[in-house]
């Protein structure tokens, strides 16, 4: 109640309407054995015909009026409840939108869909059927217990007697059965997870031969779902035939009872059958106990997963005091900033000041630092020392919001929605027009390519672009951010898959958007050495910085990676050299 408290009271006037429809059928189903004791009593055995005619109407009107009232009971308990869990469901994914970079560093994907999905339907149930089925039940147990007390107080005792054992075994059956639905949910995200990550990787699966292996990985969670399921029958089967066996004893002990006291005649044979009807009312909340422990021992596992989500926070959040620079030039400056990360430095005294406009290249072997750099300054992960100023104005200071709308970033995976290329490309920014979306994808070269396809820019991509080859999804990326035009564009390793002619196209493209500052990170030589100023990164510090034939003079790592990369090249034009000197 904690968790749905709120959303309840959203949409209290749902289940106020719905809970006075339901009182009402209640009340007119409590005078439907008042009405049989009056028929058989006076009418039957009395010979009170005059009185049948009223009679009949008044069962006849009961029961339209149960159906409509149950009708609308139903509806609204039913739109309220998928109101509760459309909002729940809608704020958990809005929270998780919240959530820094570190925390989807360590939790999968799987996990997460289970929540939004299962735990949440498995909340429906319980706010839809098990909320208004338990408030139902109570209200008929209670009334119920004391019309039985006001036609024969020691029948209903008789009644009663076997009520604290039923109770008992509900609760020992929540107990239990509770525990193994906590496993059955966590069992749940192992299964989401593992198909999950071999349906993303069906085609490196198949290609290395491992159909088997995970064929295997699949089973071995799906056996231990079934075990938990046996487990959670066996509970069940344990203790439900005794909440059945000990009601329909109640059955028996108060027809046996009644039937002994009408003998006696201490009882009306129209009393004994209201009786039974009244005891009927008694004895199926009972029975409904076993179910709604089950309902609710589900929803309390799930309960409890979600709130331990909603109980996440941001590690990186909005300032206190926002503060905005006048001018959004684009100027970035790095003042002996460090990172950790789970407890190792990652990055060590950056320095680094970038006139608006400029370019800066990044070097430096994998895992060197390079991409937590440029994670830094749109806040992903915060910086652990230092400061890093975007116009004058520390990055911490900015709104997150709109210090993100100033960066257009190609991560160094790319990633694309299972939509057309245009609303793909259109993602960087909703309000680009028609002539902004060419141009952008333009100066990516993606142009070069949808020509090609059957629907053009409207063709529908797989899942995560599959269909398309490596480059072609890095040139819709890069479309992506440039139709943003924002001051600064980062690119990391944005051109990797591409040939060194498009790669050419692009770099040519890039320097006529002379407004951007822009950072790229590359690994080849040809996709930097034209940027006002390369740094070489080794163990998360900088050790070389330079123009592009500064660093050559240098003759260090730059000048390594330079050979290696152009020795062929290097030696053809040595040889050349020689044969001209002889």
């Amino acid at each position: 109640m904690r968790l749905l408290g709120k959303y309840l009271r959203r949409y209290h006037w749902y289940f106020s309407i719905a809970g006075l429809a339901m009182l009402v059928s209640i009340g007119l189903d409590m005078f439907n054995p008042h009405l049989l004791r009056l028929i058989i009593d006076r009418i039957i055995i009395g010979k009170q015909l005059n009185l049948l005619q009223m009679a009949l109407l008044s069962l006849l009107g009961i029961t339209v009026s149960r159906a409509v009232l149950g009708y609308c009971k139903e509806f609204l308990f039913d739109c309220g409840g998928q109101k509760v869990v459309t909002d729940l469901r809608q704020d958990l994914f809005d929270h998780l939108q919240t959530l820094s970079f570190s925390y989807f560093d360590g939790v999968n994907t799987g996990e997460l869909m289970s929540r939004l999905k299962e735990d949440i339907d498995n909340i429906m149930r319980a706010v839809v059927f098990g909320f208004m089925l338990f408030t139902e039940q109570c209200i008929y147990f209670a009334v119920a217990s004391v019309l039985l007390f006001a036609l024969h107080w020691k029948l209903a005792l008789l009644a009663l007697a076997v009520m604290p054992c039923i109770a008992w075994l509900a609760f020992r059956l929540e107990q239990r059965i509770g525990v193994v639905y906590e496993q059955l949910s966590d069992q749940s995200v192992r299964i989401n997870t593992t198909a999950q990550e071999n349906l993303a990787g069906v085609r490196l699966v198949k290609a290395f031969g491992r159909e088997k292996y995970e064929i295997q990985k699949f089973l071995d969670q799906n056996q231990r779902n079934y075990q938990l399921n046996l487990d959670q029958a066996a509970i069940w089967s344990r203790y439900h035939p005794w909440i059945e066996f000990l009601t329909s004893l109640a059955i028996v002990l108060v027809t046996a009872g009644g039937g002994f006291l009408v003998m006696r005649e201490e009882l009306s044979v129209g009393t004994l059958v209201a009786f039974s009807n009244y005891v009927t009312m008694l004895i199926w909340p009972m029975r409904m106990l076993g179910w709604l422990t089950n309902l609710l021992a589900q929803c309390l596992a799930s309960v409890k997963k979600v709130e331990a989500l909603f109980r996440e926070q941001p590690e990186i959040a909005d300032p206190a005091a926002p503060v905005v620079s006048a001018v959004i030039a684009g100027r970035l400056r790095f003042t002996d900033v460090s990172f950790e990360y789970n407890g190792r430095t990652v990055l060590r005294n950056i320095n680094l000041d970038l006139q608006p406009g400029s370019t800066l290249a990044i070097m430096g072997l994998t895992g060197s630092g390079k991409s937590s750099l440029i994670n830094l300054i749109g806040r992903y992960y915060d910086r652990s020392a230092g400061r890093i100023e975007l116009d004058g104005v520390d990055v911490r200071d900015w709104p997150l919001k709109l210090l993100r709308e100033q960066l257009a970033v190609v991560m160094q995976e790319t990633f694309l929605f299972s939509d057309t290329i245009t609303e793909n490309i259109q993602f960087g920014s909703g309000r680009a027009t028609p002539e902004q979306l060419a141009a952008a994808a333009r100066d990516a070269q993606v142009d070069e390519f949808v020509a090609e396809l059957p629907d053009g820019y409207e063709t529908v991509i797989g899942e995560r672009g599959i269909g398309l080859s490596g480059g072609q999804k890095q040139r819709i990326a890069l479309a992506r951010a440039l139709v943003k035009q924002c001051p600064l564009l980062i690119l990391d390793d944005a051109t990797s898959n591409l040939d060194m002619e498009t790669e050419y196209r692009i770099q040519r493209a890039l320097e006529r958007r002379s407004g951007m500052t822009k950072i790229i990170i590359a690994h080849r030589i040809s996709a930097v050495k034209n940027a006002d100023e390369i740094i070489v990164i080794e163990d998360g510090a900088i050790v070389e910085r330079g123009t592009h034939q500064q660093l050559l003079a240098l003759g260090q790592r730059y000048y390594q990676t330079y050979r290696e990369q152009f020795q062929g090249l290097l030696e053809l034009a040595g040889k050349e050299e020689q044969s001209h000197a002889v």
